[in-house]
């Protein structure tokens, strides 16, 4: 029985490999003044910026519809998928999970496996490309769904801002810390844990910052074989040079994806944005077995 894979449009996939393994993206709202739309097909990471830079201007998202994802569902099944695997950015920043858990009950939690990935952009992204690497073998929706959950808790997300406001007036940090950065003028470094941004370190300059970025991105993949995303929102400049510094100093590097956050993270970071997703590569199970070298 074939297992499709859906996800939101935060997952930051490239469309390659969203056509490639036939993986169904559901878009998240995003409202521009006297102006609203669908992530990536009415609004893109240029208009958020844009509108970000504007005094006055704001941004705000919010999630798809159960009906969304009732339709992406049964366009899958529709398909001839005879079970869904459906998985998301964090639940702790985002109601998009909570739609699909809603989506699930009215066409059949027996039938639907909605993930909470507990990451966002490209860590929900690899968790997706687990599970549609993993059901491309075959495997049964259990297997598909863990592959994604294993792949997002060994994921690390860090970046850092130009500014917490943006953060902040979203939620998704907290006052106290927005406050500090600002007074002391600081560029913390940020990461996802246990679903929520949090401040992991804090530095003085953006040059900085952007180097404990490599040397936290370099800590985290360690000697195996990892995958690794590079977001930026309006700084290809700096996202190239976190790029190349990550190709120099990552030996286990399989594949590397640089891409602009899309409208509804950004709304939230900011123009000047730039992170680095670090994840295990996957690799199927009996070629795993392969580099073992009792043969066991």
């Amino acid at each position: 029985m074939s297992v499709a894979v859906i996800t939101d449009s935060t997952a930051y996939l490239p469309q390659e490999l969203v056509d490639g393994y036939g993986i169904q993206v559901v878009p998240l709202y995003v409202v521009l003044s006297g102006r609203s739309g669908r992530e990536g097909q009415d609004i893109g990471p240029g208009d958020v910026a844009r509108a970000l830079a504007a005094r006055g201007s704001r941004v705000s998202t919010s999630r798809p519809t159960p009906g969304d994802f009732v339709a992406a569902y049964r366009h899958a099944l529709e398909a001839g998928a005879g079970q869904l695997v459906s998985i998301h950015l964090s639940a702790e920043l985002s109601g998009t999970w909570d739609a699909a858990r809603l989506a699930a009950a009215q066409v059949g939690e027996h039938i639907v496996t909605v993930v909470d990935s507990r990451v966002a952009a490209m860590g929900t992204g690899f968790a997706v490309l687990a599970a549609a690497r993993t059901a491309a073998t075959g495997a049964d929706a259990k297997t598909v769904a863990e592959a994604a959950r294993r792949t997002a808790a060994a994921t690390r997300t860090l970046f850092v801002v130009d500014t917490l406001e943006h953060l902040r007036r979203g939620g998704r940090i907290g006052s106290a810390a927005a406050i500090l950065g600002s007074a002391l003028a600081v560029k913390p470094v940020l990461h996802v844990q246990d679903g929520c941004v949090v401040p992991l370190e804090k530095v003085r300059t953006s040059t900085r910052a952007l180097h404990r970025l490599v040397q936290r991105a370099v800590e985290a993949a360690g000697d195996g074989p990892v995958s690794v995303a590079v977001h930026h929102l309006a700084a290809p400049e700096r996202a190239d040079s976190l790029a190349q510094a990550l190709r120099e100093r990552l030996p286990g590097l399989r594949e590397l994806h640089v891409s602009e956050l899309g409208a509804a993270i950004g709304a939230h970071v900011g123009p000047g944005a730039v992170g680095v997703v670090v994840a295990p590569f996957w690799q199927e199970p009996d070629e795993e077995a392969l580099t073992d070298p009792d043969g066991s």
